[in-house]
Protein backbone atom coordinates (compact mmCIF):
# COMPACT_ATOMS: atom_id res chain seq x y z
CA UNK A 1 0.00 0.00 0.00
CA UNK A 2 1.56 3.27 -0.82
CA UNK A 3 1.75 6.02 1.91
CA UNK A 4 -0.98 8.27 0.14
CA UNK A 5 -2.90 4.83 1.14
CA UNK A 6 -5.59 6.30 3.28
CA UNK A 7 -7.31 7.07 0.40
CA UNK A 8 -8.41 3.57 -0.52
CA UNK A 9 -9.77 2.87 2.92
CA UNK A 10 -13.32 2.16 2.44
CA UNK A 11 -14.40 -0.92 4.44
CA UNK A 12 -12.78 -1.48 7.92
CA UNK A 13 -13.50 -4.88 9.01
CA UNK A 14 -13.32 -5.35 13.17
CA UNK A 15 -12.76 -9.22 14.12
CA UNK A 16 -14.89 -9.90 17.54
CA UNK A 17 -18.02 -8.38 18.78
CA UNK A 18 -17.47 -8.00 22.61
CA UNK A 19 -16.84 -4.77 24.59
CA UNK A 20 -13.76 -3.40 22.53
CA UNK A 21 -14.78 -4.91 18.78
CA UNK A 22 -18.07 -3.57 19.08
CA UNK A 23 -16.99 -0.26 20.44
CA UNK A 24 -14.16 0.33 17.54
CA UNK A 25 -16.68 -0.82 14.70
CA UNK A 26 -19.07 1.72 16.15
CA UNK A 27 -16.12 4.67 16.34
CA UNK A 28 -15.32 4.07 12.75
CA UNK A 29 -18.86 3.62 11.43
CA UNK A 30 -19.20 7.12 13.18
CA UNK A 31 -15.88 8.43 11.28
CA UNK A 32 -17.88 7.68 8.13
CA UNK A 33 -16.71 4.50 7.33
CA UNK A 34 -18.24 1.16 5.76
CA UNK A 35 -17.67 -1.30 8.90
CA UNK A 36 -18.41 -5.52 8.84
CA UNK A 37 -18.12 -6.47 12.60
CA UNK A 38 -17.18 -10.24 12.51
CA UNK A 39 -17.63 -12.77 15.27
CA UNK A 40 -18.26 -16.67 15.68
CA UNK A 41 -20.89 -16.50 17.97
CA UNK A 42 -24.45 -14.89 16.82
CA UNK A 43 -25.27 -14.40 20.18
CA UNK A 44 -22.14 -12.41 20.60
CA UNK A 45 -23.16 -10.47 17.86
CA UNK A 46 -26.86 -9.14 18.46
CA UNK A 47 -26.07 -8.59 22.01
CA UNK A 48 -23.46 -5.72 20.14
CA UNK A 49 -25.77 -4.44 17.92
CA UNK A 50 -28.32 -3.79 21.26
CA UNK A 51 -25.86 -2.60 22.64
CA UNK A 52 -24.49 0.03 20.54
CA UNK A 53 -28.09 0.75 19.21
CA UNK A 54 -28.83 1.24 23.24
CA UNK A 55 -25.64 3.70 23.70
CA UNK A 56 -26.26 5.81 20.74
CA UNK A 57 -29.31 6.40 21.51
CA UNK A 58 -28.19 7.89 24.85
CA UNK A 59 -25.58 9.66 23.10
CA UNK A 60 -28.91 11.14 21.48
CA UNK A 61 -30.84 11.95 24.47
CA UNK A 62 -27.76 13.83 25.91
CA UNK A 63 -27.21 16.12 22.96
CA UNK A 64 -23.51 14.46 21.86
CA UNK A 65 -24.80 13.04 18.72
CA UNK A 66 -27.70 14.26 16.55
CA UNK A 67 -30.03 11.67 15.82
CA UNK A 68 -29.39 11.65 12.01
CA UNK A 69 -25.65 10.82 12.56
CA UNK A 70 -26.52 7.99 15.14
CA UNK A 71 -28.36 6.67 12.61
CA UNK A 72 -26.52 7.12 9.38
CA UNK A 73 -23.35 5.12 11.72
CA UNK A 74 -25.40 2.75 12.21
CA UNK A 75 -26.42 1.94 9.31
CA UNK A 76 -23.06 1.89 7.92
CA UNK A 77 -22.68 -1.24 10.48
CA UNK A 78 -23.15 -4.81 9.68
CA UNK A 79 -22.44 -7.86 11.59
CA UNK A 80 -21.59 -11.09 10.81
CA UNK A 81 -20.32 -14.79 11.39
CA UNK A 82 -18.77 -14.82 7.81
CA UNK A 83 -14.95 -14.23 7.88
CA UNK A 84 -14.36 -15.09 4.51
CA UNK A 85 -16.88 -13.05 2.70
CA UNK A 86 -15.94 -10.08 5.27
CA UNK A 87 -12.51 -9.62 4.62
CA UNK A 88 -12.67 -10.29 0.71
CA UNK A 89 -13.32 -6.87 0.32
CA UNK A 90 -11.64 -4.75 3.02
CA UNK A 91 -9.03 -2.73 3.21
CA UNK A 92 -8.16 -2.26 6.42
CA UNK A 93 -8.72 -4.94 9.64
CA UNK A 94 -8.45 -4.50 13.35
CA UNK A 95 -8.76 -8.03 15.17
CA UNK A 96 -10.16 -7.64 18.98
CA UNK A 97 -10.48 -11.28 19.63
CA UNK A 98 -9.90 -12.61 22.32
CA UNK A 99 -5.89 -12.86 23.94
CA UNK A 100 -4.76 -16.22 22.82
CA UNK A 101 -2.07 -16.25 20.70
CA UNK A 102 -2.75 -19.38 18.61
CA UNK A 103 -6.47 -17.83 18.26
CA UNK A 104 -4.75 -14.76 16.36
CA UNK A 105 -2.17 -16.37 14.53
CA UNK A 106 -5.17 -18.62 12.80
CA UNK A 107 -6.92 -15.54 12.49
CA UNK A 108 -4.29 -13.62 11.23
CA UNK A 109 -3.40 -16.62 8.62
CA UNK A 110 -6.78 -16.64 6.80
CA UNK A 111 -6.69 -12.99 6.59
CA UNK A 112 -3.24 -12.97 4.55
CA UNK A 113 -5.25 -15.53 2.55
CA UNK A 114 -8.56 -13.74 2.26
CA UNK A 115 -7.97 -10.15 2.34
CA UNK A 116 -6.79 -7.83 -0.85
CA UNK A 117 -3.42 -7.45 -1.30
CA UNK A 118 -3.30 -4.03 -0.24
CA UNK A 119 -5.41 -4.23 3.19
CA UNK A 120 -3.25 -3.82 6.25
CA UNK A 121 -3.45 -6.07 9.13
CA UNK A 122 -3.86 -5.11 13.02
CA UNK A 123 -4.05 -6.26 15.97
CA UNK A 124 -5.99 -4.67 19.37
CA UNK A 125 -4.19 -6.84 21.57
CA UNK A 126 -2.68 -5.07 25.09
CA UNK A 127 -0.47 -7.43 25.51
CA UNK A 128 0.74 -9.34 22.42
CA UNK A 129 2.81 -7.90 19.94
CA UNK A 130 2.14 -8.14 16.72
CA UNK A 131 5.41 -9.45 15.72
CA UNK A 132 3.74 -12.76 16.82
CA UNK A 133 0.89 -13.08 14.50
CA UNK A 134 3.03 -10.99 11.37
CA UNK A 135 4.30 -13.77 9.65
CA UNK A 136 1.66 -15.97 9.51
CA UNK A 137 -0.20 -13.43 7.82
CA UNK A 138 2.38 -13.47 5.03
CA UNK A 139 2.51 -9.65 4.67
CA UNK A 140 4.47 -8.69 7.74
CA UNK A 141 5.16 -5.05 6.53
CA UNK A 142 1.38 -4.49 6.63
CA UNK A 143 0.96 -5.81 10.37
CA UNK A 144 0.94 -3.78 13.34
CA UNK A 145 -0.78 -3.02 16.83
CA UNK A 146 -3.38 -0.53 16.89
CA UNK A 147 -4.41 -0.74 20.65
CA UNK A 148 -7.48 0.97 21.97
CA UNK A 149 -8.70 2.01 24.78
CA UNK A 150 -11.60 1.24 27.11
CA UNK A 151 -14.43 2.28 26.59
CA UNK A 152 -13.24 2.80 22.59
CA UNK A 153 -16.13 5.22 22.23
CA UNK A 154 -14.17 7.74 24.46
CA UNK A 155 -10.97 7.33 25.15
CA UNK A 156 -8.79 9.72 22.95
CA UNK A 157 -5.71 7.22 23.15
CA UNK A 158 -4.89 4.59 20.56
CA UNK A 159 -1.31 2.93 20.34
CA UNK A 160 0.27 2.10 16.50
CA UNK A 161 3.47 -0.65 17.54
CA UNK A 162 4.99 -1.34 14.69
CA UNK A 163 7.50 -4.16 14.61
CA UNK A 164 10.45 -5.21 12.81
CA UNK A 165 9.45 -5.32 9.13
CA UNK A 166 6.62 -2.89 9.49
CA UNK A 167 6.48 -0.43 6.92
CA UNK A 168 6.31 3.11 7.30
CA UNK A 169 3.45 3.40 4.91
CA UNK A 170 1.83 1.11 6.93
CA UNK A 171 2.42 3.10 10.19
CA UNK A 172 1.70 6.55 8.09
CA UNK A 173 -1.74 5.08 7.38
CA UNK A 174 -2.88 2.94 10.50
CA UNK A 175 -2.17 6.51 12.31
CA UNK A 176 -3.97 8.78 9.82
CA UNK A 177 -6.87 6.72 10.38
CA UNK A 178 -6.97 7.18 14.15
CA UNK A 179 -7.06 10.27 13.22
CA UNK A 180 -10.18 10.03 11.50
CA UNK A 181 -11.57 8.06 13.80
CA UNK A 182 -11.22 11.26 16.36
CA UNK A 183 -8.15 9.52 18.25
CA UNK A 184 -5.06 10.37 19.58
CA UNK A 185 -2.96 8.22 18.03
CA UNK A 186 1.06 7.44 19.51
CA UNK A 187 4.02 5.70 17.81
CA UNK A 188 5.38 2.93 19.64
CA UNK A 189 8.85 2.64 17.59
CA UNK A 190 9.56 -1.17 18.51
CA UNK A 191 7.60 -3.62 20.73
CA UNK A 192 7.92 -3.54 24.34
CA UNK A 193 5.31 -5.85 26.89
CA UNK A 194 2.82 -3.59 28.09
CA UNK A 195 3.59 -0.87 25.23
CA UNK A 196 3.55 2.82 27.06
CA UNK A 197 0.08 3.09 28.92
CA UNK A 198 0.36 0.29 30.52
CA UNK A 199 3.80 0.37 31.73
CA UNK A 200 2.84 3.63 33.15
CA UNK A 201 0.25 2.52 34.30
CA UNK A 202 2.25 -0.70 35.71
CA UNK A 203 4.66 1.51 37.45
CA UNK A 204 1.96 3.57 39.75
CA UNK A 205 0.33 1.08 40.98
CA UNK A 206 3.29 -1.22 41.90
CA UNK A 207 4.54 2.15 43.87
CA UNK A 208 0.48 2.56 45.55
CA UNK A 209 0.79 -1.25 46.27
CA UNK A 210 4.21 -0.76 47.84
CA UNK A 211 2.92 1.97 49.89
CA UNK A 212 -0.10 0.69 51.15
CA UNK A 213 1.07 -3.10 51.84
CA UNK A 214 4.04 -0.80 53.95
CA UNK A 215 1.30 0.70 55.66
CA UNK A 216 2.35 4.42 54.80
CA UNK A 217 -1.06 5.55 53.88
CA UNK A 218 -4.62 4.42 53.55
CA UNK A 219 -6.07 3.15 49.96
CA UNK A 220 -8.22 6.26 50.08
CA UNK A 221 -5.40 8.65 50.74
CA UNK A 222 -3.66 7.31 48.31
CA UNK A 223 -5.99 7.77 45.91
CA UNK A 224 -7.05 10.81 47.01
CA UNK A 225 -2.39 12.19 46.31
CA UNK A 226 -3.01 10.72 42.32
CA UNK A 227 -6.39 12.89 42.30
CA UNK A 228 -5.29 16.11 43.86
CA UNK A 229 -1.41 17.05 43.77
CA UNK A 230 -1.23 14.45 39.86
CA UNK A 231 -4.38 15.28 38.54
CA UNK A 232 -5.34 11.99 37.71
CA UNK A 233 -9.28 11.81 36.98
CA UNK A 234 -8.98 8.48 39.63
CA UNK A 235 -6.78 7.04 42.06
CA UNK A 236 -4.63 4.06 41.27
CA UNK A 237 -7.07 1.66 43.33
CA UNK A 238 -10.33 2.92 42.13
CA UNK A 239 -8.83 2.99 38.09
CA UNK A 240 -7.62 -0.74 39.27
CA UNK A 241 -10.94 -1.59 40.33
CA UNK A 242 -12.75 0.27 37.01
CA UNK A 243 -10.25 -2.28 34.92
CA UNK A 244 -10.96 -5.38 37.09
CA UNK A 245 -8.73 -7.05 39.26
CA UNK A 246 -8.39 -10.08 37.08
CA UNK A 247 -7.53 -7.74 33.84
CA UNK A 248 -5.08 -6.55 35.66
CA UNK A 249 -3.86 -10.03 36.77
CA UNK A 250 -3.59 -11.07 33.43
CA UNK A 251 -1.53 -8.42 32.52
CA UNK A 252 1.18 -8.93 34.69
CA UNK A 253 1.11 -12.72 33.75
CA UNK A 254 1.43 -11.84 30.14
CA UNK A 255 4.21 -9.08 31.19
CA UNK A 256 6.39 -11.49 33.42
CA UNK A 257 5.79 -14.64 30.68
CA UNK A 258 7.53 -11.98 28.13
CA UNK A 259 10.01 -10.57 30.63
CA UNK A 260 10.78 -13.14 33.10
CA UNK A 261 11.50 -10.67 35.90
CA UNK A 262 10.93 -11.32 39.50
CA UNK A 263 9.53 -7.69 39.38
CA UNK A 264 7.07 -8.16 36.91
CA UNK A 265 4.90 -11.02 38.99
CA UNK A 266 1.46 -10.33 39.89
CA UNK A 267 1.07 -8.47 43.38
CA UNK A 268 0.66 -11.28 45.81
CA UNK A 269 -2.50 -8.65 47.57
CA UNK A 270 -4.45 -8.71 44.20
CA UNK A 271 -3.72 -12.02 43.49
CA UNK A 272 -5.76 -12.74 46.85
CA UNK A 273 -8.74 -10.40 46.02
CA UNK A 274 -9.05 -12.21 42.65
CA UNK A 275 -9.28 -15.55 44.17
CA UNK A 276 -11.88 -14.47 46.31
CA UNK A 277 -13.74 -13.36 43.43
CA UNK A 278 -13.34 -9.71 44.33
CA UNK A 279 -12.92 -8.50 41.06
CA UNK A 280 -13.39 -4.62 41.18
CA UNK A 281 -16.94 -2.77 40.40
CA UNK A 282 -18.34 -5.79 38.13
CA UNK A 283 -18.78 -8.05 41.27
CA UNK A 284 -19.39 -5.49 43.59
CA UNK A 285 -16.60 -5.49 45.52
CA UNK A 286 -12.43 -5.14 45.12
CA UNK A 287 -9.94 -2.30 46.49
CA UNK A 288 -13.40 -1.02 47.57
CA UNK A 289 -16.98 -1.98 48.66
CA UNK A 290 -19.63 -1.02 45.61
CA UNK A 291 -22.55 -2.82 47.15
CA UNK A 292 -23.74 -0.21 49.17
Amino acid sequence: MSAGGIGNIKHVLVIGSGAMGSQIGMVAALAGYRVSVQDIAEDMLTRAKEQLAGRMQANVAKGKTSAEDAEAALGRLAFTTDLDAAAADADFVIEAATERLDIKQQIFERLGRLAPAHAILTTNSSTLGSSKVAEASGRPEQVCNMHFFNPALVMKCVEVVRHERTSDATVETTLELARRFGKEPVLINREIPGFVANRLMGAIQKEALALHSAGIASLEDIDTTAKTALGHPMGPFELMDMVGLDVIQFIAEATYAETGDDADRPHPAIADLVAQGKLGRKTGQGWYNYEK
